[in-house]
């Protein structure tokens, strides 16, 4: 999934003749705390609703003052995780995107990269999750992948999350059945560690968000 397939389609950009009562008006309708300044197809820079408090006068263009913009973007053909790492970098809640010839195309929203983030990652298609806790040494993705296909299931995404000061992983698997006993099974066989299993709804759920969160810090380390 790339940049050009994220673009928010609501929100617009500013210009400089727009007051800064006017962008926070817009970052407050749109939940978001940065928005792009363009003039005609070139990005000036991002502005915060923290610059424009700064200001001490929202009523003014924004162009009236001396701005120190800075100035983050992907470009159209980059890939979603790229986009991930800049947000988590900068703390952005927007990223503009550029063409190849640096014109602005657009923005895409912090809101609208989870959404694309749980789509890539299958979160939201049936089956069960098991977190299977390994050592460095020992994770073999084929084998796993064939203990899962032995039991006429897939591996429909997975994550790897560690930690620096352990030889430890946690390998988060989501697979495309509810029922994971046979499968689980299978596992404590070939003598893995099962960290954890999850099937319920609400327990999915509370799943995606810690994996969303611990992506968003391993890509800030």
């Amino acid at each position: 999934m790339l940049a050009k397939d994220l673009l928010s389609d609501t929100v617009p950009s500013l210009k400089t003749s727009d007051t800064g009562t006017t962008a926070l008006n817009w970052m407050e309708i749109f939940r978001i705390s940065h928005l792009p300044i363009v003039n005609n197809k070139e990005l000036l820079g991002v502005i915060s609703d923290a610059d424009i408090y700064d200001l001490n006068a929202s009523d003014e263009a924004i162009g009236n003052h001396k701005l120190s913009l800075f100035n983050p973007y992907v470009y159209y053909n980059q890939h979603i995780y790229e986009v991930l790492e800049l947000v988590s970098k900068l703390k952005l809640t927007i990223v503009p995107v550029l063409n190849n010839k640096q014109e602005y195309m657009g923005l895409i929203t912090m809101q609208n990269l989870i959404q694309n983030f749980a789509t890539l990652s299958a979160l939201g298609n049936p089956g069960g999750i098991i977190v299977l806790e390994l050592n460095d040494n020992d994770y073999y993705l084929s084998q796993i992948a064939q203990i899962i296909e032995s039991n006429d299931a897939k591996i429909l995404s997975l994550y790897i999350s560690s930690s620096v000061d352990s030889t430890k992983l946690d390998l988060t698997l989501k697979i495309n059945k509810t029922d994971l006993s046979g499968i689980i099974q299978t596992f404590e066989r070939y003598n893995y560690q099962i960290k954890a299993s999850f099937l319920k709804d609400d327990e999915l759920d509370q799943l995606y968000k810690e994996r969303f969160d611990s992506f968003i810090k391993y890509l800030n380390i």
